[in-house]
């Protein structure tokens, strides 16, 4: 599913940024090669960040 029409950036793209250790939006734009536009993903984005943890916290904790 399409989350940012600015970017063309799909939930798939934003769950492999989030695997790839990106945790903020910011971090999930840069992995995907762009940057936010009009912002109204973002609330989409926080929803899926909160809910598929980054590698990296989970490395840290143990996981």
């Amino acid at each position: 599913m399409y989350v940012c029409l600015c970017n063309g950036l799909t939930d798939s793209q934003i769950r492999g940024a989030i695997a790839s250790g990106a945790s903020r939006p910011k971090e999930v734009y840069a992995a995907c090669g762009c940057n936010a536009q009009c912002g109204c993903c973002t609330g989409t984005m926080l929803t899926i960040l909160r809910d598929q943890p980054a590698q990296s916290t989970q490395a840290a904790s143990g996981n």
